[in-house]
C-alpha cells in the first residue's frame, strides 16, 4: 500500500489538491439545520414507485449483452457480456455505523439479496458506510463471489469472513480478470473512512468494466476534475457510465459533483462527444444533502437534453439496455412523491426543471444548502 503512487505523508491524495469543506461552511451549514422549508423537502411526501421484475425476467440474459439494473443510491447490477457485476450493493436499512441512528433509507431495496441471482464479482468503489454495507458483503461472501476494491479496503473484507483469495485489492490503473471481463480502477476525487476521524488510509476510486463487446464506467463518489478526460482516452468508449450526482453542496464542491458537473463528466469520458447512455447514481434513496431529494434528477435531465446527452432514469429496480432497441427509460416518476415548494420559493438549481426531453434550467445552477461530510451508511451497525 504504502508502495501506491498515491500516497504520500502517511494518506493517500487525491489526483489534484481537494477540500474536504470550504472555510467558514461550519456556519452555514448550522443555519440549514433551521430552514424548515429546506429540510422539509429533503424526503418525498409519499411511496417511491418501484420496480419489481417477474423472476423469469431477472434470469433471462440481455438480448443486447448490457442491461443496467438501478438498486437505489449507487447498488447498480451491471450484466455484461455474459457476466454480473454488483457495484457498491448497499441493502441496509440505515447508512450508518448504528443500527439505531444515521440516514434511514427512503424506500425499500426493490429485490432481496436472496433473490438475486449470484454474481460474478462485486466492486466497491471505498469504504464509506452507503457504499461499503457489511451485512451485504457477509450475504455476498457466502455465495462465494469475488469482490474487487480499493488498495487497504481488503481488510474490512477480510475482518468480516470474506476469504482473502476472493478479494481483488487494486490501485488506480490496475486490473484484475474475472471471466471474460477485465476491471480496472481508476482515479476519483474524494476522501475515506469508516469512522469520526478520518485517516485517508483506504483508497478511492472509480471502476472500468470491460467485456468482449462492451465496457462501463461506474464513477463511485467523486467531485469533478478534469481527468476523467484521461480515463475515457484511455480506457473508453463506454456503452454506459454511472455517475453520481447527488448529494452535493456549495460547501463542498470539491468532493461530490452537482449534476451538471456529472453530465459534464459523461463527455469528458466520451471524448467531448454525447455517446453511450448516462445513468445518474446517488441520489434518492439516502438523505445526505440538503438539497431537495427530486432536486438530483430534475437538475441532471435539465443538462442532460441540453448536451444532447441520452439520460436514463430508471426507478429503483427497473432493468433497461442502453444500446437495446428500445427507448431509455425517462418518466419523471420523481414528480408524483415530490414535495412542491412553497409559495415564493425556488428550489438550489432554480426553477423546476423538466423531464428528459423537456426544456428546463440551465445548467450551472448552485446548490442551496450543505451539509456535513459524511461517512456514509450501512444498516445494522458495525464496521
Amino acid at each position: 500500500m504504502r508502495r501506491s503512487p498515491q500516497w504520500a505523508d502517511g494518506q493517500f491524495r487525491n489526483p489534484v489538491p481537494t477540500r474536504m469543506m470550504l472555510p467558514g461552511s461550519g456556519r452555514a451549514l448550522l443555519r440549514t439545520q433551521f430552514d424548515r422549508e429546506a429540510r422539509r423537502r429533503r424526503a418525498p411526501a409519499g411511496a417511491i414507485p418501484l420496480y419489481r421484475p417477474a423472476p423469469e425476467t431477472r434470469s433471462a440474459p440481455p438480448p443486447s449483452g448490457l442491461r443496467l439494473t438501478w438498486m437505489g443510491h449507487s447498488s447498480v447490477l451491471a450484466e455484461i457480456d455474459g457476466h454480473r457485476v454488483l457495484f457498491d450493493p448497499v441493502w441496509s436499512e440505515r447508512c450508518s455505523p448504528f443500527a439505531f441512528a444515521g440516514p434511514r433509507r427512503l424506500h425499500p431495496v426493490p429485490l432481496p439479496l436472496d433473490d438475486l441471482a449470484p454474481v460474478d464479482v462485486v466492486v466497491i468503489s471505498h469504504d464509506h458506510y452507503d457504499h461499503l454495507d457489511m451485512a451485504a458483503v457477509r450475504a455476498l461472501a457466502a455465495t462465494g463471489t469475488r469482490f474487487a476494491v480499493p488498495l487497504g479496503v481488503g481488510a474490512d473484507l477480510e475482518h468480516w469472513g470474506v476469504d482473502p483469495a476472493r478479494i481483488d485489492e487494486l490501485d488506480w490503473h490496475e486490473s484484475a480478470r474475472v471471466g471474460e471481463l477485465t476491471l480496472t480502477a481508476t482515479p476519483a476525487r474524494h476522501f475515506c473512512g469508516r469512522g469520526i476521524v478520518r485517516g485517508m488510509r483506504t483508497l478511492w476510486a472509480s471502476w472500468v468494466v470491460a467485456g468482449p463487446e462492451h465496457r462501463v464506467f461506474h464513477s463511485g463518489d467523486t467531485g469533478y476534475y478534469h481527468g476523467f478526460a484521461e480515463t475515457g482516452a484511455a480506457y473508453g468508449p463506454f456503452d454506459a457510465t454511472m455517475i453520481q450526482i447527488g448529494a452535493y453542496s456549495e460547501l463542498w464542491p470539491e468532493i461530490h459533483m452537482t449534476p451538471e458537473e456529472g453530465v459534464r463528466t459523461h463527455l469528458d469520458l466520451s471524448g467531448g462527444t454525447p455517446a453511450g447512455a448516462l445513468l445518474p447514481i446517488h441520489w434518492g434513496t439516502f438523505n445526505l444533502a440538503p438539497h431537495p431529494w427530486e432536486e438530483p434528477a430534475e437538475r441532471s435531465a435539465a443538462a442532460a437534453r441540453e448536451a444532447g446527452v441520452r439520460l436514463a432514469a430508471p426507478r429503483p429496480g427497473e432493468p433497461f439496455e442502453p444500446g437495446g432497441n428500445g427507448p431509455l427509460p425517462g418518466e419523471p416518476w420523481w414528480r408524483a412523491v415530490a414535495v412542491p415548494a412553497a409559495a415564493g420559493k425556488r428550489t438550489a438549481g432554480g426553477d423546476r426543471a423538466a423531464a428528459p426531453g423537456g426544456a428546463g434550467p440551465a445548467p450551472g445552477g448552485a446548490p442551496e444548502a450543505a451539509h456535513r461530510p459524511y461517512s456514509s451508511g450501512r444498516a445494522r451497525g458495525g464496521q
